[in-house]
């Protein structure tokens, strides 16, 4: 961009930020909604008000050549907000670019290859961390943005602050974890954060991408050829809970759903679900009475 355009897409890019403010966006959809901008006023080197729809499309075309649907739905959302509250402009374009409606179960690990897993991790913080995510239930930003402020151990319960929709939880705290989280802040003492980054990073939370990394290489270690990520352990929480009887609206408390139909989706998930769909299947089958012709 010349220096005109540049002043120009600053101009617009502040304007955003203020409106995306204004209208009580969450720091993560801030960022998401701003990156969206930044990125179409790189790939055409000029502010994005100029842009026609034909250049949208040749964005987007391209935008799905090299990213996830996630990053394209991401990108849609922000320029649509971009273009309604900054340039007051209708959306005309909506359709252009639609992602697939995808609904994906997740994989889940056995009680067991969740043992084998944090008792192969090397790293102690780490070790903690997954028990922490998985014995909770927890988000992997609710994990890292624990503080000691939020233990309980007189009521033997965690609050989780700010989680998803800028609600707040509580839920039951295990002995089992309380001592290795005290016993992981001896190793630190860090006056807010249980699990704090290192060096000068050592006043924030530690870093997301090593997490996600050293869970990646303990499943490797651990031989088990399943994609899992951080997020998996909370789906295991929620699976294995289901397997032991907890009721779905418990469970939907537990983990801070809005909608119990989205808590419903791990009944589908559980071994007795599945045991009882195999059961019900075969009986089906079996009470037909059929007469086969020999060949």
């Amino acid at each position: 961009m010349n220096s005109t355009d540049q002043l120009r897409f600053n101009t617009l890019y502040q304007q955003h930020l203020i409106n995306l403010r204004l209208q009580g966006k969450r720091p993560t959809t801030i960022d998401a909604y701003s990156r969206a901008v930044r990125r179409i006023g790189d790939f055409f080197d000029c502010p994005p008000d100029t842009l026609t729809t034909q250049h949208l499309k040749q964005y987007f075309n391209a935008l799905i050549q090299s990213h996830s649907w996630s990053t394209v739905k991401l990108d849609r959302n922000g320029l649509q907000f971009f273009y309604r509250y900054t340039l007051d402009k209708q959306w005309q374009w909506l359709n252009i670019v639609k992602p697939p409606q995808v609904k994906r179960l997740p994989d889940i690990l056995t009680p067991q290859e969740i043992s084998s897993v944090i008792s192969a991790t090397k790293k102690q913080r780490y070790q903690v961390f997954f028990l922490t995510l998985y014995s909770m239930g927890l988000r992997l930003s609710e994990g890292l943005n624990l503080t000691i402020f939020d233990i309980d151990s007189q009521m033997m319960k965690m609050h989780i602050r700010n989680g998803k929709g800028g609600k707040d939880r509580y839920v039951p705290l295990p002995s089992r974890t309380l001592l290795a989280l005290r016993q992981h802040w001896l190793t630190h003492h860090h006056p807010r954060l249980i699990f704090p980054g290192l060096g000068n990073g050592k006043d924030t939370p530690m870093d997301k991408g090593g997490v996600q990394k050293a869970l990646k290489q303990v499943i490797r270690d651990c031989h088990i050829y399943k994609n899992i990520s951080p997020h998996s352990l909370r789906h295991c929480f929620a699976t294995h809970l289901l397997e032991q009887g907890l009721d779905l609206r418990s469970l939907q408390v537990l983990l801070g759903h809005a909608s119990l139909n989205t808590t419903a989706r791990y009944a589908h998930l559980t071994p007795t679900k599945q045991h009882c769909n195999v059961t019900a299947i075969n009986q089906l089958a079996d009470a037909l009475s059929l007469q086969w012709r020999l060949s």
